[in-house]
């Protein structure tokens, strides 16, 4: 299994963790959470060379 795969799957536990959360502080604390392991899944899929759907160069203006 990829890095980034594992990534999004504790992306999953935290968005289900928020569902079942007690108040809204634990709430915003896991989405938070799973927001951030999303980030680092699409930046690991980026450092593997997998580029996100719909990406395009962006140093293509500059030259």
């Amino acid at each position: 299994m990829k890095d980034s795969d594992t990534f999004r799957r504790n992306a999953v536990n935290c968005m289900q963790m928020a569902e079942s959360a007690k108040d809204e502080a634990s709430f915003r604390r896991f989405k938070r959470m799973e927001a951030a392991w999303l980030a680092l899944a699409e930046e690991q899929d980026w450092l593997d060379g997998n580029k996100p759907a719909g990406e395009q160069q962006q140093f293509s203006m500059h030259g």
